[in-house]
């Protein structure tokens, strides 16, 4: 039974630097936008905190602590959740999702509907669907074919993107995209792969003499979404409940906006640093996507039954390179 519990202050959690509403990192903007809209909205009777740069909790604890109701909310990488539950890694699954059509497209398509199904069941739910395509930073040579990543150390965001990375001839190296730039700093990767918004947002362009834009296209695209948990919703009322829903994918055209935006700035911040600026074709895209499908798509299809019907959904929405 629904009560009309409303806790006075949900917090918001992410690892993404601090912005404002005007300016800066378009995932803490989005934020503050959602925060202010719902305390509008709801007059009051909801009301929010945001806790930006992992200043609440470490990256990867968030998707745990919401499915326990330790969190509030969180707009965290799904594929962050990959070691407990492994369904969430079709959020980063190398050369699935090549496009924003197709990515958000997904919400209201089987593979969507499927995907809420089990985040619902693990306890968390989607209220901002949010995509990001990404990029290579790169220490030395840009990183365009396969081939090119033969002997590095790079970051790539998911077990399956590590996967592809393995197969290509690099080593990999698993971390959260805020620990990147001391990483590349310090020698301890050679190049990383993360979205447009982290390339520009964590400084990489002061270690990195070459990136790969996602202006040609791109074979990361990761599912970044405004999460609540499901402890903490079950408590709102419905009116609340309806505000935090119809607010969340108001977001959404904001995200993709500022995400396209981002696409495309990415190159001008680097380029102004001295890197070497490319990009993808639809040539070294099948490339890549031709390493993922030989090993990290078969072997998340064969994780679980639920991975394998998400792969069998998401590959229904493939687009034809």
């Amino acid at each position: 039974m629904q009560s009309a519990w409303a806790q006075p202050n949900l917090k918001i959690s992410h690892q993404f630097p601090r912005a404002s509403l005007a300016e800066g990192d378009f995932r803490d903007r989005l934020c503050r936008m959602f925060a202010a809209n719902v305390e509008r909205r709801t007059r009051g009777s909801l009301k929010f905190s945001i806790h930006p740069g992992a200043s609440l909790m470490a990256p990867n604890a968030q998707i745990g602590a919401l499915r326990t109701g330790g969190l509030d909310m969180a707009l965290v990488p799904l594929s962050y959740a990959g070691a407990e539950a492994p369904e969430a890694n079709i959020g980063l699954m190398p050369g699935l999702v090549t496009s924003y059509e197709q990515g958000y497209a997904w919400k209201n398509a089987p593979i969507g509907r499927e995907l809420t199904r089990i985040l619902n069941d693990q306890g968390l739910v989607v209220v901002s669907w949010i995509w990001q395509a990404g990029g290579v930073a790169s220490r030395g040579k840009p990183i365009v074919h396969p081939e090119d990543v033969a002997g590095l150390k790079v970051r790539g965001g998911s077990p399956e993107m590590d996967r592809l990375l393995l197969d290509a001839g690099a080593t990999v190296a698993n971390m959260p995209s805020n620990e990147i730039p001391a990483a590349m700093r310090e020698g301890r990767l050679d190049a990383a792969l993360t979205s447009s918004t982290s390339l520009i947002s964590f400084r990489l362009q002061e270690s990195a003499r070459a990136l790969t834009t996602a202006r040609g296209g791109a074979y990361w695209f990761m599912f970044e979404p405004l999460m609540m948990s499901r402890t903490v919703f079950e408590r709102l009322t419905k009116q609340q409940q309806a505000a935090v829903m119809a607010v969340g994918a108001e977001m959404e055209a904001f995200a993709l906006k500022a995400a396209r935006t981002d696409d495309a700035a990415v190159a001008t911040v680097y380029a102004k640093s001295g890197a070497q600026i490319v990009d993808l074709n639809a040539e070294a895209l099948r490339k890549w996507q031709a390493v993922a499908r030989t090993n990290a798509w078969r072997e998340y299809g064969e994780r679980s039954a639920n991975c394998a019907r998400l792969l069998a959904l998401a590959e229904q929405s493939i687009a034809v390179i």
